[in-house]
């Protein structure tokens, strides 16, 4: 668990607040995509206002219960956040932090520069739900998301830099230790940067900062994708000769939220050039892109869970007594397949009228993301109980 024993940090710590903001935004889609909004690209505080005091009891619950989760979510992501980054400032000073530096595991400080990522997506949806009249300044607001992202982007390209650097100069990777993928975290980090930047890219109606967002996406998406292929190519290398690292296995499923990345910048990316460069919008093309990252998505995850439950990892990380940082990472999986089942719901499906709003198909689709989503936070309190020493453990 956290502790004030600065030696024993690890900076897999800061899975856990990248898990609460990733179940925060988890939730922010229903309203996104069950709300209407015509005015605004997301929802807003003045689409869900006529719903919170309107005439239908339910809708009004149910969309109360939401906002609360997303707050609830939110606030825990910021308080490990800011727990994390403490316990790093003290753990750079001592010399695990340099055997670190000198080791493989290196790449976990990639975290880092992951997790804060998700803290400025979580920023923009609280003053997106939250803040009245958000909507009338965003195109003012759009320059600093941009700022913010390449300020978290520089720093992740300082971390890895100095990494790989260090591999090419000494050539001292440990082969014998990469029977896993944990070095898709980096990969990871720099999806997550690209999906940011998308944003803007996306949703400006300025040509210009349509333009920044999409070159800074593109930029970060390329570096992703030509790491997957090495990363993907060497850490299978090394599995297949050795066998998967029981304790690290979890890293399997890291593929299932950076492929979930790539496919929400990919959308991005197609409706930013569809708004701001006249580019005609292929719906055909939207429901085979988004079917494509369904089934990569799919396969990795029963792959990884054939795997994970073969070699004993559930029992002994979840049901068991061993405890690890690394496990919060079982979060992001189950994250990434909910949010990307509602994308190919809204934009493969119902773009090409295969299905409409709230139909009977329509919920019949969700409702395995949906049961996804609820043994995803099951998970996550249950890791916040026995790693942290947070929740009802403590009770």
């Amino acid at each position: 668990m956290l502790s004030s024993n600065e030696s024993t940090f690890n900076p897999h710590y800061f899975l856990a607040a990248l898990g609460a903001g990733g179940l925060a935004i988890s939730f922010f889609l229903y309203p996104m995509f069950m709300v209407p909004h015509p005015q605004t690209p997301m929802v807003a505080f003045e689409s869900l206002h006529p719903v919170l005091l309107g005439d239908n009891p339910i809708a009004t619950m149910l969309l109360s219960l939401d906002l609360m989760a997303v707050l609830a979510f939110s606030i825990i992501h910021f308080h490990l956040l800011i727990k994390n980054l403490v316990g790093f400032c003290h753990f750079r000073k001592t010399e695990a932090y340099q055997e670190l530096r000198n080791s493989n595991r290196e790449v976990s400080l990639m975290a880092i520069p992951l997790t804060l990522s998700m803290s400025v997506n979580i920023v923009f949806v609280l003053g997106s739900l939250f803040v009245p009249g958000l909507w009338q300044i965003v195109e003012r607001l759009f320059p600093f998301a941009l700022l913010a992202y390449l300020s978290i982007g520089l720093f992740a390209l300082r971390i890895y830099g100095a990494y790989f650097t260090r591999l090419l100069i000494k050539g001292d990777f440990d082969f014998n230790q990469n029977n896993n993928l944990s070095q898709l975290m980096a990969i990871f980090a720099f999806a997550m940067i690209a999906t940011g930047f998308a944003g803007p890219g996306a949703m400006s109606q300025t040509q210009a900062i349509n333009a920044i967002g999409i070159f800074g996406s593109l930029f970060f998406l390329s570096l992703a994708l030509l790491l997957t292929v090495i990363k993907l190519v060497l850490g299978l290398k090394s599995i297949l000769r050795q066998g998967i690292a029981k304790e690290s296995s979890y890293t399997l499923w890291i593929l299932i939220p950076i492929v979930t990345l790539i496919g929400i910048s990919g959308v991005r990316i197609i409706m930013g050039l569809h708004h701001g460069f006249a580019e005609p919008l292929s719906k055909p093309g939207l429901f085979v892109f988004t079917s494509v990252i369904l089934s990569i998505q799919i396969l990795a995850g029963v792959l990884g869970y054939k795997v994970m439950k073969k070699v004993g990892y559930f029992q002994d990380y979840l049901q068991g007594e061993k405890r690890d940082a690394g496990s919060f990472a079982l979060i992001c999986p189950g994250v990434a397949m909910f949010v990307f089942g509602f994308f190919f719901i809204v934009f493969g499906l119902m773009k090409n009228d295969l299905i409409a709003p709230y139909s009977i198909a329509y919920f019949v689709i969700l409702a395995p993301f949906i049961l996804i989503q609820i043994k995803t936070i099951a998970v996550y309190l249950k890791l916040n109980c026995q790693v942290l020493g947070y929740g009802l453990c403590r009770v």
